[in-house]
């Protein structure tokens, strides 16, 4: 198992996130191999021009964390960050409506990413927060997430609500289309977490110790995500 080409090597800390660290990342993804960098929406330009020379695309966040923008403020966002470079988009399902029932909205929000990024060769990972879900509600949304056309249902976002459990993965693959790959994220800090994720049905990881995971050393940052 290469547990590198599943990791999104992220770094999405607004308190951590400097040029620096973001060139630092992308040095990172290119020396051990992973999936991709995931960064503030601010710095996709940097990570894009440090990664030129390289097969590994840049991810970045719409609607994040909370996911209750309107869908045309979201196209809006992805349509900006596949203009400037980004391959790979992690939006956040609407939480608010997913709670009030309002099934096409969330479709329809999720669709609205989902048409602008295809039509770029860009991917699309729909966040639904499993830690504020019934399970209920959580094999809702893998329903709305594969009718919507996303390629990726992910756990979390990392940021206060808990984070990848393997209960969660396996439910969400369970529940997704065939076609919709489950991203876990939020916690992962260790290597044997890693594995156990992967063993679950997890097909990419969203950590910021990428490192520590594949060297299977100890992180010494106490980042959720």
């Amino acid at each position: 198992m290469n547990i590198a080409h599943a990791i999104d090597h992220t770094l999405l800390r607004p308190e951590q996130s400097t040029p620096e660290r973001v060139v630092q990342l992308c040095h990172e993804a290119i020396e051990y191999g992973f999936a991709s960098v995931c960064v503030l929406p601010c710095y996709v330009p940097l990570a894009v021009k440090e990664l030129a020379k390289t097969a590994i695309p840049v991810c970045s966040v719409v609607g994040f964390p909370l996911g209750g923008n309107l869908s045309v403020t979201k196209r809006a966002e992805a349509e900006h960050l596949l203009a400037v470079g980004a391959r790979e988009l992690d939006m956040v399902l609407n939480i608010a409506a997913l709670k009030s029932g309002d099934t096409q909205l969330i479709v329809d929000d999720i669709a609205h990413v989902v048409d602008v990024a295809h039509a770029n060769g860009a991917t699309v990972k729909v966040i639904v927060e499993c830690g504020v879900l019934s399970q209920e509600e959580k094999i809702r949304a893998a329903h709305l997430v594969s009718t919507a056309g996303a390629d990726f249902i992910k756990t979390s976002t990392g940021f206060g609500y808990g984070g990848a459990t393997v209960d969660d993965v396996r439910l969400l693959r369970q529940h997704v289309a065939s076609h919709v790959k489950v991203k876990a994220s939020g916690g992962i800090r260790t290597r044997a977490q890693a594995v156990e994720l992967l063993h679950a049905g997890a097909s990419r990881l969203g950590t910021s110790a990428g490192v520590a995971i594949v060297t299977d050393t100890v992180e010494s940052s106490q980042a959720p995500y």
